[in-house]
């Protein structure tokens, strides 16, 4: 799953790197958690590239209650095509979610959760595929949410979790967004786990009003986590990490 990510470019780095007309409005920001508004780029009805605020946490047209959105803060790529709840937007409402990094948490001692920060191997920006859609409440007024999309975890995340964001490379951005290419399952598939590293942060991360960039420095693991660390950990695969503070229960990470 996705339940907590970064993203902290300069804006002109941004626009550059998304193809948009122009910087947008950004801060920076360390821990990005579900059912916050968060910046996504989509396809604007005149065909340019935009950055707009979303809801994380999908709530689809249909819902009764906007609440559901807590429970669709990822969906499964697998089954986007054919589930009924997102197979509208899959085929319509495609976006990405700018991103700097991702965060999951890995066993530890003593059943202690160990978070670890997972990125691009060049510490680049990148885009995780994701669905949005519109729901109106009874008077009318328009939730924009959104969902990030779910894959099977590659070699490097597999240690830490069974799935993973789906990641795209640049030359997918535009085959992706395109609401006229209809079918582009091939794309629904693993990010390649050269590409990629991972590193141990600090449990401050778990605390969603914890935002600042120390989350992302990374700490030292005990002798006894390295058996358990990824095999691509970098920066901190020898060393000691005293704080053994829990990770938080998934209800928690909304």
């Amino acid at each position: 799953m996705c339940g907590r990510y970064e993203l902290h470019s300069q804006p002109a780095a941004i626009a550059l790197a998304f193809g948009l007309a122009w910087p947008p409005e950004l801060s920076p920001r360390y821990n990005i958690a579900p059912m916050q508004d968060v910046p996504v780029i989509r396809i604007h009805g005149e065909g340019r590239r935009e950055l707009v605020q979303m809801r994380w946490g999908l709530v689809p047209r249909f819902a009764k209650n906007p609440a559901i959105g807590a429970r669709m803060i990822n969906a499964r790529a697998e089954s986007v095509a054919t589930r009924p709840v997102l197979r509208n937007a899959f085929r319509r409402h495609r976006c990405l979610f700018p991103a700097n990094a991702f965060y999951e948490w890995r066993g530890g001692p003593g059943g202690s959760r160990l978070p670890m920060r997972i990125g691009l191997a060049e510490h680049g920006l990148f885009a995780m595929a994701g669905l949005f859609e519109r729901w109106l409440d009874p008077h009318g007024e328009p939730l924009d949410t959104c969902t990030i999309l779910t894959t099977q975890a590659n070699a490097l995340v597999a240690p830490v979790h069974e799935r993973m964001p789906l990641i795209l490379d640049p030359a997918q951005y535009a085959a992706w967004l395109d609401p006229d290419a209809q079918d582009p399952v091939q794309l629904l598939r693993p990010f390649p786990p050269e590409r990629m590293q991972a590193w141990p942060v600090s449990t401050r991360v778990n605390n969603v009003r914890n935002d600042d960039a120390g989350l992302i420095e990374p700490v030292e693991l005990s002798l006894q986590d390295e058996t358990n660390a990824p095999r691509s950990v970098a920066r901190g695969e020898n060393a000691a990490d005293t704080d053994n503070t829990p990770a938080p229960a998934q209800a928690e990470l909304f």
